[in-house]
């Protein structure tokens, strides 16, 4: 199921864990991350500088950093969450590597990059990274946790500008503001 749309979202249940997947051709290092706030409050970011853990928190892991020097193909990341008992809301995130770095606006528009998640009984979500020229960083999607009835995927499609990426609070204040 494609979320085209901002705000558009599928409810995903009560699953068990599932596989988030970032694919572009086009030659830039769009990298995937996930911040996320557990129920007690406190955050934290998987990235390629930190991989994360799948037996133990925060029960999530990158497969690595492709793309690296702007190379084109077929690249994809992919990260998989085996539990989200103890989170609240996960945030999907993409950014163009190169454009952090320098400040500068990425290289969405025109890139054909997608972020699917794949839940454990084989449901698969596309959400199509479309910021326009804006940002840098973008919030593609959203994994709210919050509801008894279970956790919705949501396409967030938010963005946002950094100069480097130093530390977590930086990218909250995109995911937040």
């Amino acid at each position: 199921m494609e979320l085209k749309q901002k705000g558009a979202s599928a409810a995903l249940g009560s699953i068990k864990q599932f596989m988030v997947s970032l694919k572009w051709t086009t030659a830039a290092d769009f990298d995937l991350a996930a911040a996320y706030k557990r129920k007690d409050g406190t955050t934290g970011l998987v990235y390629f500088g930190e991989l994360g853990d799948l037996n133990s928190f925060p029960f999530m892991q990158l497969s690595g950093d492709e793309g690296v020097g702007d190379q084109g193909g077929d690249n994809e990341e992919t990260m998989r969450v085996m539990k989200i008992d103890d989170m609240d809301l996960i945030w999907i995130l993409c950014w163009d590597y190169g454009a952090v770095q320098e400040g500068k606006p990425a290289r969405f528009k025109g890139s054909d990059v997608v972020v699917s998640l794949t839940d454990d009984t084989g449901t698969n979500h596309e959400v199509s990274l479309d910021t326009g020229d804006m940002g840098n960083v973008c919030l593609v999607a959203t994994i709210d946790n919050t509801s008894a009835m279970g956790a919705n995927f949501i396409n967030t499609s938010k963005a946002g500008t950094l100069k480097g990426l130093s530390n977590l609070d930086q990218l909250m204040g995109i995911v937040q503001g």
